[in-house]
């Protein structure tokens, strides 16, 4: 994370100082600095310091040479220190420390200051504000405050005990800075709970040592006999001590340093950049109301459970799946992709895979049933191979035009399913056989050793099966169809292309024919056009031939909720405003 940690300190003689800062440097390190790969003793252990669980990427700290308070920094006047080192961190001549990480070649250096003059007047400035005018009620707690020119700043204000004090307490502040005012307020719950537990190690110590000095000389009786003493005596004679002193630590900036260093690795590590091309998809959307409606109906089903148990298996809705054979395998995922553990043990792995075993012409038939919404049935012993077949097919749909059955012992009506895996003993009706809307794939044993070559050497043959396509309503090899089976059969008998690659496009083709799907839901369902005018723009659309629109129409179905509520909030908005004028 591109950013500053700094400790803040106000004097009662000077005002806000900065105490210790820690920078990220992606560069090489500043002239004078160390730049040798430090290696910790407990390199493959995990640190625990300052209160801050230290990450083994992030090795002991080592000093940084030519940082020093007397060095060429822009620093404030040696003159302007307290004499009592209240004012300073480090000690003159002291390197101060660096941190590397390995794995990103990043650097964490801590000094009393940065050393570059632009940064140092945006720390100066943010310690300035931290530490007078930009504080929370109480003076203690956190505040967001910045500027683009500035930076913006999280600060923590808190109080650390001294007995020595002017009311036994010292004004103190942690800040972070950044030129990215989203990501630090993104980051706020996570800063503020780090940068408090640091805050509380710190009163914690400082506590011990002022309860400690309370006990072996109270303070407050000796001020009240010395009441009279002119204070401004007093309050040169009480010159701040440092924070070292305050909490008896002598390794109190190095464990600083290691917080710090770790605060501003994590902090970075914590968020990622996602790039989002476009507004979500159809299948997006249609798929997060199917999740929203399963918590709600889990959440139903825990709460009844107490008082009695389900005795069905819930009926089949759109997007989802219910095996009536085991009641382990009711509910199926939503997605186009299976269970990972049953991949291996399926038959079809792509559309492509299909069309090679089932044939050309008997493939065009299923496909063009699927397409139009029609009932594919599929008879087998084996659940995988129907399983298999039915991941494939439903490739070509809209997440919300799919309802499946996998495996039933009973024949299931049209309105349920459009997917429907049989066992081959199941006796269908004569009508659905008959009829125009249903086709039938029987999966019988082959007659013959083998009716066509093994096309995957790491799956299960296919040659010991027979594939028989059946319908009411047989596909006519020189009938047009719709233009995305022609397109999709386009795909799929190129061989330049990769099954990857035809993946992407059946979802460019599904996306392009779901916005023709919009235009015509929002020209017939919302404002109600005529016929004439209908057909009109399916022919500006390329949809007026026959199988187009009844794709389209069974596709409408498949639409979002959310869309679906979109378009009639805005259709019925200015109709509202104008009946009330």
């Amino acid at each position: 994370m591109n950013a500053i940690v700094a400790l803040c300190h106000f004097c009662e003689l000077h005002g806000p100082r900065t105490l210790f800062c820690t920078e990220v440097l992606h560069s090489p390190l500043p002239q004078g600095a160390s730049s040798g790969d430090i290696s910790g003793q407990n390199e493959q252990a995990e640190e625990e310091e300052g209160g801050i669980q230290m990450s083994s990427r992030i090795h002991s700290h080592s000093p940084a040479e030519g940082a020093s308070a007397d060095s060429s920094s822009p620093g404030p006047k040696k003159s302007d220190m307290c004499e009592a080192s209240g004012c300073r961190s480090l000690a003159g001549g002291h390197p101060g420390y660096v941190s590397h990480d390995k794995e990103t070649s990043i650097k964490y250096v801590s000094h009393q200051h940065p050393n570059h003059p632009q940064l140092f007047s945006i720390v100066r400035q943010a310690c300035v504000r931290s530490l007078s005018c930009e504080v929370c009620p109480g003076r203690e707690g956190p505040i967001f405050f910045g500027d683009e020119q500035h930076g913006f700043v999280f600060s923590h204000t808190f109080f650390i005990k001294d007995s020595l004090a002017r009311g036994f307490q010292r004004w103190y502040s942690i800040i972070t800075i950044m030129m990215d005012r989203i990501y630090l307020i993104n980051s706020w719950p996570f800063l503020l709970g780090k940068i408090r537990g640091i805050i509380d190690e710190l009163q914690g110590k400082a506590l011990k040592v002022f309860e400690a000095e309370q006990y072996g000389c109270p303070q407050r009786a000796q001020r009240m006999n010395t009441a009279f003493t002119p204070f401004l005596h007093q309050r040169n004679g009480n010159a701040a001590r440092s924070l070292t002193s305050l909490t008896n630590d002598e390794n109190l900036w190095a464990c600083l340093h290691t917080s710090f260093a770790w605060l501003l690795k994590a902090c970075g590590s914590r968020l990622t950049e996602k790039l989002l091309e476009g507004a979500p998809t159809e299948d997006t959307l249609v798929q997060m109301e199917k999740l929203a409606d399963l918590k709600e109906e889990s959440e139903g089903w825990d709460g009844s459970e107490e008082e009695e148990k389900p005795s069905s298996q819930p009926d089949v809705v759109e997007g989802q799946e219910l095996s009536k054979c085991s009641p382990e395998t009711s509910l199926m995922p939503d997605c186009n992709s299976w269970n990972v553990a049953h991949r291996r043990l399926s038959v079809f792995r792509s559309l492509r895979h299909m069309r090679q075993v089932l044939g050309a012409s008997a493939f065009r038939m299923l496909a063009w049933h699927v397409l139009m919404g029609n009932q594919v049935i599929w008879k087998a012993r084996d659940m995988d191979l129907v399983q298999s077949a039915f991941d494939v097919l439903r490739t070509m749909l809209p997440v919300g035009c799919v309802r499946i059955i996998p495996y039933s012992d009973q024949y299931e009506e049209a309105y349920r399913c459009n997917f429907l895996g049989l066992s081959p003993h199941v006796q269908i009706p004569s009508h659905i056989l008959s009829s125009e809307f249903a086709v039938l794939v029987e999966v019988r044993a082959a007659t013959r050793s083998s009716l066509y070559p093994t096309l995957f050497d790491d799956e299960q043959s296919l040659n010991k099966y027979e594939f028989v396509v059946t319908s009411g309503s047989p596909v006519a090899a020189d009938r047009v169809g719709p233009t995305i089976l022609n397109k999709i059969e386009a795909a799929l008998t190129n061989q330049n292309l990769s099954v990857d690659v035809v993946d992407q496009c059946l979802v460019c083709l599904k996306e392009e024919w779901m916005n023709k799907v919009k235009v015509l839901f929002k020209f017939t369902k919302v404002d109600s056009r005529p016929k004439e005018d209908t057909q009109k723009l399916l022919s500006i659309l390329g949809a007026a031939e026959e199988d187009n629109v009844k794709l389209l129409k069974f596709w409408m179905t498949g639409l979002s909720k959310t869309y679906k509520s979109h378009l009639m909030s805005t259709v019925r908005s200015p109709t509202s405003s104008e009946s009330r004028n």
